[in-house]
């Protein structure tokens, strides 16, 4: 495909994928409004946030091991579709059930999204030209991921809007994304015989979900050390445990374990995990930083985390530009690390009093980082894997990503909470105030409703609570650094993935046409009857 071609087909790509990013943060500011107004609980609120977000994580897998069977560009068609019957559900919703239901929906097909968006890349642009592509995908995940706060505040905060308009917004981009595909996106449907395997998936999606329900909801719904974590996990492990046997003897596994006795398929996938955790931790805890600890509106927060998108943009797309050009890549995946480390790193120094100027640093410092390694990785893992396992290696890759910010998020949410409460219980006592119960709700507070006084200590809380988590965060980003640095640099492949595939499937066939055409091994005893037989006799005397 020449360029023109690519990136026709990848404004299908890129509108998907971005729907697929708005439908898990947008929601991020209208949910208070959302709550209210369909008369729900605080459990409510959390399902309404988790459920989106268990579906996407916990159906990549599946998604991805599909694009290894089926057409590519049907299966994309598909999840937006039902990106758009999610979010059409949603908007109408007149109960929370309805809400909920129609958020698994969506997350179902945000999965898909997420999934087949970079194995469509793959399949079509060769290595050696992915990085200048994948850096688009890196801005277009960002400005999905910062700007998705910054829109459904502004929606709630137009009376002529509303919050239902946090739902409708994806559905014209979602449409837009089935026909851009249909017009200009052209993948060969390969015919081969079909075998899911069902007992597989069910096992990891139920497995992964249980886990991920346990992280969302404890600390919040129950405590850590509960008999409800003790059910959670014990059952999440032992399904996981049962889908492995279940994947080792599968003949079409969802997940091939296999793929992870590749080294860069390996050290790519844990590094992923710790950007999942960085970048997510970046976003969410950030943007109530924002608006709690230094009192700015959900627009204006919105608006401070420019720097942050800015330097992922920057980062991405100019490290893009320099692999495909050079065909080295290692090197920004270690430069990547290392600056994440480092943002993370001055963002634990933060608190209620850190000038916007400095901070500005700070996250341009933690974006520069991620945008230089979060697609990146990606591109390492497809280059070293056969093409009829790109749908399984990038597939896993996003999953481990969406998993480490589940996990990270949950986790420091709860770590979060804590903190406030025991600084917020602090400050009390040294002010001389009442501080039963003052510190120790889960709830957000209204900072519009309370004291001057006490507005000063929840926003100092607040200050040094999120300061302490990205103190937390660091050692995991370390750890990503570590991963990348035992990751061995390969050439990269200068043929497309569909190109790869034919070529696969032409060994094959000429192998086993090879195999076919070479006689049988003969006993001795055969031999000696062929030398002695009539036709051999009278070619030897000729």
């Amino acid at each position: 495909m020449s360029n023109r071609q690519i990136l026709q087909a990848m404004s299908g790509l890129m509108a998907g994928m971005f729907v697929a990013i708005l439908a898990g943060t947008v929601v991020a500011n209208a949910l208070p409004r959302i709550i209210a107004d369909l008369g729900a609980s605080q459990s409510s609120y959390t399902w309404v946030v988790t459920a989106e977000l268990l579906a996407m994580t916990a159906t990549v897998p599946l998604w991805g091991k599909l694009a290894d069977l089926f057409n590519q560009k049907l299966l994309l068609q598909l999840s937006l579709g039902l990106f758009v019957v999610g979010s059409l559900v949603a908007g109408f919703s007149q109960d929370v059930v309805t809400l909920i239901v129609s958020r698994v929906i969506q997350g179902i097909g945000a999965g898909g999204l997420t999934a087949l968006a970079q194995i469509v890349m793959a399949a079509i642009i060769p290595p050696r030209r992915l990085g200048k592509y994948a850096g688009i995908f890196g801005a277009v995940f960002a400005v999905g991921t910062v700007a998705g706060p910054l829109i459904g505040g502004v929606l709630v905060d137009t009376s002529w809007l509303g919050w239902r308009w946090c739902f409708f917004i994806g559905v014209p981009f979602a449409l837009a994304g089935i026909l851009l595909l249909q017009r200009t996106l052209k993948l060969p449907t390969v015919r081969r015989e079909v075998r899911i395997d069902w007992l597989g998936a069910f096992l990891i999606v139920t497995g992964v979900c249980a886990l991920l329900i346990w992280t969302s909801l404890a600390g919040n719904s129950f405590d850590w050390a509960s008999w409800q974590t003790a059910a959670l996990v014990i059952v999440g492990l032992v399904l996981l445990v049962a889908a492995v046997f279940v994947e080792r003897r599968a003949a079409e596994p969802i997940i091939p374990l296999d793929i992870f006795r590749n080294r860069t398929v390996s050290l790519t996938t844990l590094a992923s995990f710790f950007v999942g955790i960085a970048m997510f931790a970046g976003t969410v805890f950030l943007s109530q930083y924002f608006q709690i600890s230094l009192g700015k509106s959900p627009t204006t927060a919105g608006l401070m985390s420019l720097p942050l998108i800015g330097g992922l943009l920057v980062s991405s797309t100019v490290a893009g530009q320099i692999i495909s050009a050079t065909g080295k890549w290692k090197i920004y995946l270690i430069a990547g690390g290392v600056v994440m480390t480092a943002g993370l790193g001055l963002l634990s120094t933060i608190d209620a009093d850190t000038h916007f100027g400095l901070l500005s640093v700070y996250m341009a410092f933690m974006g520069i980082g991620v945008g230089m390694l979060m697609q990146n990785l990606v591109l390492a893992a497809q280059n070293d894997v056969p093409a009829h396992e790109l749908g399984a290696a990038t597939s896993v890759l996003s999953f481990f990503r969406s998993l480490g910010g589940t996990i990270g998020t949950s986790v420091l949410g709860a770590i979060l909470a804590n903190r406030v409460a025991s600084e917020m219980t602090k400050g009390l006592s040294e002010a001389g105030m009442p501080t039963a119960g003052g510190g120790h709700g889960s709830a957000v507070p209204d900072m519009t409703t309370l004291p001057e006084p006490v507005k000063q200590i929840v926003e100092h809380a607040y200050g040094i609570a999120t300061g302490d988590l990205f103190l937390i965060a660091t050692p995991f980003a370390f750890l990503g650094l570590v991963a990348v640095f035992f990751i061995k640099e390969k050439p990269l492949k200068t043929t497309s993935g569909m190109e790869r595939l034919a070529a696969e499937e032409a060994d094959a066939v000429s192998g086993a046409g090879a195999a076919a055409a070479v006689p049988a091994p003969r006993s001795p005893g055969d031999a000696d009857i062929a030398d002695t037989a009539p036709g051999a006799v009278g070619l030897q005397k000729g």
